[in-house]
């Protein structure tokens, strides 16, 4: 039996023969085959789309990594409870039922304030899912974003290794408490995502098995991976982009140790290479997240270099997506797209 079929048989393997997997192309085909067929074991040919609002890149964090860290010369924004209400609106007239708040840790943004925004969102829009991304909060701050309607949370651990953790990340962030608020987040009741960036600075192939091994005791519903891209102003600036192909390969591995997992093909992937969207849905993959900000502020939402931020990239040309998505051999769900873990 080859190591993928004993991945696919047991959802998991020892730690030598994930790092094999990890480290050659040998198994690459083998490895999209199966996960593609569990993919379509668990959701069919489905793929589920989400309107990503990036609604503010004003951030109090200092991550080394991130364009829009709080010391990095950027043009900022954030937009009003008015402007976002009406990327909504957009997005339901043109068909998605999620809507995903993305933004730096922005302190203007008061849990008052968002629990207004979200208890409106809600309440014109019942029957869609809403997705927040804004970063590490208290319990508390978790429990009032739920109960005025919120229902999913995405919050990358970005490496489950402490050590490769303060590498990335200013001294006064932790890995345990990004930790605990995945937990926290479990605990009161959100479909939870958590991720990682591949090819990270000083990644090792252990951290990316670290990585695993945390998902696993998790057991996130959302899992987000992108290879990491540098950005300008950056301590990490003059740092390589991670492997497209290594992405692809993980999101692989991810398929099969995670059956029930929605997996997004990443934005990443579509700025590093061209099909990098089709690839990524082939490799087992199910989610798509096109981009429903205002056009004029796209650009400014640049936590790395020459994303893609117009075009097919947009919600508003979803003909386009639903071209690409049916070129790869699967099609667009009017669904919410929750997680099946009955399956």
């Amino acid at each position: 039996m080859s190591p993928v079929e004993r991945l696919r048989a047991n959802c998991d393997l020892p730690d030598e023969e994930l790092r094999n997997l990890l480290e050659t192309d040998l198994f690459d085909e083998e490895l999209y085959k199966a996960a593609d067929e569990v993919r379509r074991c668990v959701y069919g040919k489905d793929v589920y789309l989400r309107g990503l609002i990036e609604f503010t890149n004003y951030c109090k964090n200092d991550c080394l990594y991130c364009g829009i860290r709080r010391s990095n010369k950027a043009e900022r924004y954030r937009l009003t409870k008015e402007q976002i209400l009406d990327c909504c609106a957009q997005g339901y007239a043109l068909g998605y039922r999620t809507f995903v708040l993305q933004g730096g840790e922005d302190p203007f943004y008061t849990d008052d304030l968002l629990c207004d925004i979200i208890s409106s969102i809600r309440s014109l829009y019942s029957d869609c899912a809403i997705t927040l991304s804004i970063g590490e909060k208290s319990e508390e701050s978790y429990r009032r974003f739920f109960e005025c309607g919120a229902n999913r949370f995405l919050l990358r651990h970005e490496t489950a290794d402490e050590s490769h953790y303060s590498r990335l990340h200013p001294g006064e962030m932790s890995l345990a408490n990004r930790k605990q608020c995945l937990f926290t987040l479990k605990k009161i009741g959100y479909q939870v995502g958590t991720g990682f960036m591949v090819g990270s600075p000083y990644q090792t192939t252990q951290n990316i098995i670290s990585d695993l091994r945390f998902m696993q005791e998790l057991s996130p519903d959302m899992i987000g991976i992108g290879s990491f891209i540098p950005a300008s102003g950056t301590p990490f600036e003059s740092f390589e982009h991670g492997s497209v192909l290594l992405t692809l390969r993980l999101i692989s591995v991810m398929r099969l140790m995670f059956p029930h997992a929605l997996i997004p093909s990443t934005t990443a992937l579509g700025t590093l290479h061209p099909q990098g969207r089709e690839l990524g849905l082939k490799a087992g993959a199910n989610v798509v997240m096109p981009n429903l900000s205002p056009v004029e502020y796209r650009g400014k939402y640049a936590i790395y270099d020459n994303k893609i931020c117009t075009g097919e990239e947009s919600a508003q040309c979803k003909d386009c997506l639903q071209r690409r998505i049916e070129s790869a051999g699967y099609e667009i769900s009017g669904s919410v797209g929750n997680v099946k873990r009955n399956n």
